[in-house]
C-alpha cells in the first residue's frame, strides 16, 4: 500500500496531538473541585477555601493566600494548625499581647454560630491583665475566675517583660483573672475593666511551667455533624453544599455531582481505572483517521 507525500506530515501531526494528550492524561484525571491545601496546611472536610466546598455552616470563614486564615467579626487570624483527628485547630492574633509584648487592647468576638460550631476548647485560658479593683469579675462574678494550674498574677507580672509594666506602675501587683471563652464572649474588655488580656493553649499540661514556656495563641474546637459524608467520600467524591440552597452535595468532578455520592466514581478517584479504556479509544481514533487517509 502507497501513501501520498502529502499525507505523511498529517499523519505525524495527528500522532503527536494524540502523544502530547496523553501525557496530559494524568493531569485531567485529578482534577478537583475544591482545594486540598492552604500553604503546608490541608483543607479537609468540614473546611473549605472555594464557595460550595465543605460544611455550609463554615461558609466564608476562611480565607487563602500565602497562609491559610480564619475571620471573626473582631479580625482575621492565623491558622497555625489544624487537628482532623481530634476536631480541634490553632490560631494566632498578632494584636495579642503576650509574656514579650504588650499590645493595645481589643475583643475577641465570635459570631453566634461560630461560637457554637467552633468555640475556644476547654484547655484555653484568657488571662484578664490589669484589672480595675472595681473589675465585675473580682466583684460579683467573681465565680468566673479560676485557679490555673496553681499559677497566680504574681508570677505572670514578675515573669513576663511585657506584663512588668504593670507592676512598676503601681508598685503592687493589680488584679488578675484566669478564665474561659464565655467569660470575654458576655462582657467586653471595657465591661470588664481590665485594660489587656493574653490566651494561652494546652493549659491541662502547664502545672509548675513557667509564663515564658507557655505557649500563646487560641485553640478552636470544631464539629462535624454527620450528614453522609462518609458514604460521600467512600464513592471518591469531595462532600460540599449548593450555594443556593446550603443543602449537601457530592462533588463528583469539575463538572458533574450527586445528592450523595458519585453513582460511577469521581474523575478524582477512577481516573486510574478510566485509564486504559481512553488508551484504547486514542489507539482505535489514531488508527481510523490513518486509515482514511491512506485510502
Amino acid at each position: 500500500m502507497q501513501y501520498s507525500t502529502a499525507a505523511l506530515p498529517t499523519i505525524f501531526k495527528l500522532i503527536i496531538l494524540t502523544i502530547f494528550l496523553l501525557q496530559a492524561l494524568p493531569t485531567l484525571t485529578s482534577l478537583s473541585p475544591c482545594r486540598t491545601s492552604c500553604g503546608n496546611i490541608p483543607i479537609k472536610y468540614p473546611f473549605g477555601l472555594d464557595d460550595g466546598c465543605g460544611a455550609p455552616q463554615f461558609r466564608h470563614m476562611f480565607n487563602c493566600t500565602n497562609y491559610l486564615f480564619f475571620s471573626t467579626p473582631s479580625g482575621i487570624y492565623k491558622v497555625q494548625s489544624i487537628d482532623y483527628d481530634k476536631n480541634t485547630m490553632v490560631i494566632y492574633d498578632p494584636a495579642m499581647s503576650t509574656c514579650s509584648i504588650l499590645q493595645p487592647h481589643h475583643d475577641f468576638v465570635m459570631t453566634d454560630i461560630q461560637s457554637v460550631i467552633i468555640p475556644p476548647a476547654q484547655d484555653t485560658i484568657f488571662a484578664l491583665l490589669n484589672c480595675s479593683i472595681d473589675s465585675p469579675v473580682l466583684n460579683h462574678y467573681k465565680n468566673l475566675c479560676f485557679n490555673f494550674s496553681g499559677h497566680s498574677c504574681d508570677e505572670l507580672y514578675g515573669a513576663c517583660n511585657a506584663f512588668r509594666v504593670f507592676h512598676l506602675l503601681t508598685n503592687s501587683s493589680p488584679p488578675c483573672c484566669f478564665t474561659g471563652y464565655d467569660t470575654v464572649k458576655y462582657m467586653s474588655m471595657n465591661i470588664l475593666d481590665c485594660t489587656h488580656y493574653t490566651t494561652v493553649i494546652n493549659t491541662d499540661n502547664l502545672k509548675g511551667i513557667g509564663p515564658l514556656d507557655w505557649v500563646y495563641g487560641i485553640k478552636l474546637s470544631f464539629t462535624v455533624a454527620d450528614t453522609g459524608c462518609g458514604r460521600c467520600s467512600q464513592s471518591g467524591g469531595t462532600c460540599g453544599f449548593d450555594t443556593e440552597t446550603e443543602g449537601l452535595v457530592c462533588l463528583c468532578s469539575t463538572s458533574g455531582n450527586s445528592t450523595r455520592e458519585c453513582a460511577g466514581g469521581s474523575i478524582t478517584a477512577e481516573g486510574q481505572s478510566h485509564a486504559p479504556r481512553i488508551l484504547f479509544q486514542a489507539f482505535v481514533l489514531i488508527l481510523g483517521t490513518f486509515l482514511c487517509i491512506s485510502l
